[in-house]
């Protein structure tokens, strides 16, 4: 019953109380709880989860509570093993220690492995490898947004070492790219917004490597934008905040917003269907149900116009020659088969 008392204490230090009196606010309780999320390790839930759960029943038969179950949903993390996939321990000599890797790679790099290792409700092996591949992604990160390679900086934004020395990210050229003026382009917005759609879903979910992978794909396609607009690099900085706050936080103090405002406080950016549909289109061509050719088309094409352009096309064309089309099949979007004798 410890975190009825925890979340919502009543009673005060030094005051006394009485065998009638609770140890809790029950107003602040029924408001605040059932708690939304529970998350814990699989052998948590063999001890703690237990009485976590019978004390609440308890509690609810005597009156004392409005509900009978503590959590609204409960998630079972799995466990890092080590590099040799058994249980960590000291007995077996592999153990990682958390700081060695905080100071080898920084704390938003550790973070981002951890997330980044598979689906969370998997035991999964350590590999350091892992952690250099996820700091050589937020090196991209950082280069997306500054023009100036700064090793010293970098690290300082990783929260590896502040101590290292008094280089700021003030001091540093933002990438020659980034325009505050520039409107995102159709492109932009629907790689934005997919990555935003994709983030969101897979948070929600607590699949967050998946996320991660989301903007891995997001950095690699913004990479090669000659023009970075900011309002679009700012909303990419709201989802990667989560995962590496460190580099986020100092790339968007970057961007010129104000150093005193905090970046958990920004709203979530929210996607737009609009943005997400497919402006072109990749439709297989078929002759007699063998891929012949592929052709790329505008989403929204008529199927007339789709049948006159693949009919012309010369790799169809050798497949035709000679011979009568019977037929031709036309899937919206999907396929073109031709049927010929």
């Amino acid at each position: 019953w410890y975190y009825y008392a925890y979340v919502a204490p009543y009673w005060k230090k030094g005051e006394t109380m009485t065998k009638t009196d609770l140890p809790w606010d029950a107003d602040k309780i029924r408001n605040m709880c059932p708690v939304d999320q529970y998350t814990g390790g699989i052998e948590h839930a063999t001890m703690h989860l237990l009485y976590f759960r019978f004390f609440t029943k308890a509690l609810a038969d005597l009156g004392l509570l409005n509900f009978r179950e503590p959590t609204k949903r409960l998630f079972n993390q799995g466990m890092i093993l080590g590099e040799d996939h058994e249980k960590m321990s000291k007995s077996r000599g592999n153990v990682v220690n958390p700081d060695d890797i905080v100071s080898a790679y920084g704390a938003d790099a550790f973070r981002l492995y951890e997330m980044f290792m598979g689906p969370l409700e998997m035991s999964k092996p350590w590999n350091t490898k892992g952690v250099e591949g996820v700091y050589r992604f937020l090196g991209r990160v950082w280069r997306l947004f500054v023009d100036e390679a700064s090793e010293v900086a970098f690290e300082q934004a990783l929260s590896i070492d502040a101590s290292k020395g008094e280089e700021h990210l003030a001091c540093l050229q933002r990438h020659k790219g980034i325009s505050d003026d520039a409107e995102p382009t159709a492109e932009q917005l629907k790689s934005l917004h997919q990555c935003i759609k994709k983030v969101t879903d897979d948070l929600e979910g607590m699949r967050f490597n998946t996320a991660i992978s989301a903007m891995m794909v997001f950095v690699n396609e913004a990479t090669a934008w000659d023009i970075r607009p900011t309002s679009s690099l700012r909303s990419f900085l709201v989802l990667l905040h989560p995962f590496a706050p460190h580099l986020a936080e100092e790339l968007y103090a970057m961007l010129g917003n104000d150093p005193e405002q905090i970046m958990a406080y920004e709203p979530w950016p929210a996607y737009e269907e609009s943005h997400l549909k497919e402006t072109k289109v990749s439709i297989p061509v078929q002759v007699n149900g063998k891929l012949r050719d592929r052709v790329e088309v505008p989403a929204d094409m008529d199927k007339a116009a789709l049948e006159s352009m693949v009919l012309a096309s010369d790799k169809v064309q050798v497949h035709t020659e000679g011979k009568e089309v019977k037929k031709v099949i036309i899937v919206p979007g999907k396929l073109v088969n031709l049927v010929v004798k």
